[in-house]
């Protein structure tokens, strides 16, 4: 209520009290016939000096407000004044608690102080810090602080569970800082508060399209102590999906003149349009996984070939895992990274014969002989060392090699040229 409202229930209250009890007091003493004989010495009345209504009325006044003159009191042989006086005590005491606090919460108005809080008249989504962001802005107009403000959201929106329950207004918080404490506020100036749209967003799939069909309502609620009065302060706002401005942003309001900061309010609500992708971040995400290079080139379709490759991404750890008599017949570092990569030209098997490892494959491709029968030939020929005679070579080794000469024909030129070179 305005002021004068405020103090016309005041007096009006006040002034209603005394004249009902007054008149109490009055009934009292003309039902026993006090007015007729208050000035006989020898008769005692309820209340003593009371002649007619105004002195009931100043007998009433002068116990309310604990004057006391003492020329009008009560006498004992008045049970129902007695009575009378109980009941004026406490309902005089339920008055003035009731306009005494009525008057303090006039005084502090704390819902006048939250009408000095600002909102923005909308809402804008644009990006900030290369990220979709929801932003308001808020503002303080009186020179005194806002004490421990804190601000809030709150989206309501209708969903669906997938249980198939339907939740009508349904409460989502959105997330303004609370890791940070960027909701904890300092409100001296304008304010613009953000919320970044990611996967933990309500707002994960809305795009500038999908807009014009959601309904949906953002509740925010500032919070704080007023400076002045200690007592707490609440204000809200609310911005529904048509209030909400896809690729906005907000006028600045701060402008440094002559050493301070100016605040111009007159362009506290305005925006003006920014480049702003009209996809949703769930879009935007799913476009750059397409656009990925996340296939690799094919090498083979074969499994063999594959672990080919992988043997010469890994010359150095398959060198040290080779047999050792394989390592004693090259004598050289750089002889396990030649041997994979003249086994991954053309065939595309692996053959496990004698200490060998399985990616060893065909080396050449020799006219006459098979693939299988070739393989398995240099796979003898290099388990074994080269200096062994071809007595002690296998019955088969040695059938192939022609009676007791070393296979120098049958072999591959690189393989032959490392065998001459180890032999001398």
């Amino acid at each position: 209520l305005k002021w004068r409202w405020n103090l016309f229930i005041f007096i009006l209250t006040y002034t209603v009290a005394w004249l009902f009890m007054a008149s109490m007091w009055w009934v009292i003493a003309y039902m026993r016939g006090d007015l007729n004989k208050a000035h006989d010495d020898s008769y005692t009345p309820c209340v003593a000096n009371v002649y007619n209504f105004p002195s009931a009325f100043l007998f009433f006044i002068e116990t309310e407000a604990t004057i006391g003159y003492g020329y009008r009191y009560i006498t004992d042989k008045c049970p129902e004044g007695i009575i009378l006086f109980l009941f004026q005590s406490i309902l005089g005491s339920i008055v003035d608690a009731f306009l005494i606090g009525c008057m303090f919460i006039k005084m502090s108005q704390p819902k006048k102080r939250a009408e000095t809080l600002m909102f923005s008249e909308h809402a804008a989504i644009s990006m900030r810090d290369g990220k979709l962001t929801l932003m308001f802005r808020v503002g303080n107009l009186r020179n005194s602080h806002m004490v421990s403000a804190q601000i809030r959201c709150k989206l309501l929106k209708s969903r669906q569970t997938p249980e198939g329950e339907f939740l009508p207004l349904d409460q989502l918080e959105l997330d303004v800082g609370f890791s940070t404490g960027a909701d904890q506020l300092f409100l001296v100036s304008p304010l613009t508060i953000c919320h970044v749209i990611d996967s933990k967003s309500p707002f994960y799939d809305l795009s500038q399209r999908s807009m014009h069909t959601e309904q949906f309502e953002i509740v925010v609620i500032l919070e704080g102590i007023v400076e002045t009065t200690g007592m707490t302060c609440q204000a809200r706002t609310s911005y529904t999906e048509d209030e909400v401005l896809w690729g906005h942003r907000f006028f600045p309001v701060i402008s440094l003149e002559e050493g301070f900061f100016k605040v111009d309010y007159s362009q506290f609500h305005a925006t003006f349009e920014v480049p702003t992708p009209p996809y949703s971040v769930k879009e935007q995400e799913e476009m750059l996984l397409m656009s990925s290079p996340l296939i690799p080139p094919a090498v083979s379709n074969s499994k063999e070939r594959n672990n080919s490759v992988e043997c010469l991404d890994g010359l150095d750890e398959v060198g040290t895992k080779l047999p050792s008599k394989l390592q004693k017949i090259t004598g050289r570092d750089d002889f396990p990274k030649k041997l994979l990569r003249m086994s991954s030209t053309t065939s595309e098997k692996a053959y496990s014969m004698g200490d060998l490892p399985m990616k060893l494959q065909r080396i050449s491709s020799v006219p006459g002989n098979s693939e299988e029968k070739l393989g398995s030939k240099t796979t003898k020929m290099m388990s074994d060392p080269m200096s062994q005679s071809v007595a002690e070579l296998p019955p088969k080794l040695q059938k192939l090699s022609g009676g007791g000469g070393r296979m120098e024909g049958n072999l591959p030129p690189k393989l032959r040229k490392m065998n001459s070179d180890r032999f001398t």
